[in-house]
């Protein structure tokens, strides 16, 4: 399966998103405080921390839910802070929230189909369709289903495969485990492993799970009261064997 760009060619190795000095947060409270976060093409990165850590705040200011007090969100080297979900969408970024998003009285397929609406190409959307399909087959054995009778694992799928029908060149997804029986977080990991290797595309994740997060990701940035307090790889993550402290 392949994930073309709009030029058939792939894209230049880089740097895809960096976020500098950040403050973001909700009326008069500020929940993120000077965070620090890149992103290189191809790269999965887990951000982690207690509840209330700023880690959803953060994310949600990269992809323009909330608005940036302070500080630069960078993608692909194009200073976006303070722009639109909309526009950000059309740059190739999309964002899967932790409540179970899909329209309850839509088939999968027309669920699906709505995630691709800012590609005016027809057939562009439909061969999407089928890669995502293919991508997760109970989401092709249940094709004309209504989407608010999946289970909530499946319901998780379906949300995934909306957002990768705008074929992403970065996705945001905040806790993909959250709720859901291993078996099914195992899927939807391996599924995101899988595109960052083969399709380089990028991932940023908001995880509470330690194990599943190393699972998965080449770096974990940990958030602490609102601040980015360590960022280590897979790998040093793993050889430390305790994290409590971390949190």
């Amino acid at each position: 399966m392949a994930w073309p760009d709009e030029s058939g060619t792939a894209q230049a190795n880089g740097r895809v998103l960096e976020v500098s000095n950040l403050n973001a947060g909700y009326g008069p409270l500020t929940a993120v405080f000077d965070a620090d976060l890149h992103l290189d093409r191809g790269e999965v990165v887990a951000l982690m921390g207690h509840n209330g850590a700023g880690k959803t705040t953060t994310v949600k200011s990269v992809f323009g839910l909330v608005k940036a007090r302070g500080g630069t969100v960078r993608y692909q080297g194009e200073d976006i802070t303070g722009s639109t979900p909309r526009r950000n969408v059309e740059r190739g970024m999309s964002f899967t929230p932790a409540e179970q998003f899909v329209f309850g009285d839509l088939s999968v397929r027309d669920n699906l189909r709505l995630g691709a609406l800012s590609n005016a190409s027809a057939e562009r959307r439909e061969a999407r369709l089928d890669q995502v399909l293919e991508l997760f087959p109970i989401l092709k054995e249940r094709s004309n289903q209504l989407g608010g009778t999946f289970s909530g694992g499946q319901q998780r799928m379906l949300s995934i495969g909306i957002a990768l029908m705008s074929d992403p060149k970065l996705m945001l997804l905040d806790e993909p485990s959250l709720g859901l029986s291993p078996a099914v977080v195992e899927q939807i990991l391996s599924t995101l492993r899988r595109l960052a290797d083969e399709e380089a595309m990028t991932v940023l994740l908001i995880e509470q799970n330690m194990k599943y997060a190393l699972e998965v990701a080449d770096r974990i940035v940990i958030m602490h009261s609102g601040r980015t307090k360590l960022e280590e790889s897979a790998e040093e993550m793993r050889n430390r064997g305790n994290w409590w402290d971390l949190f």
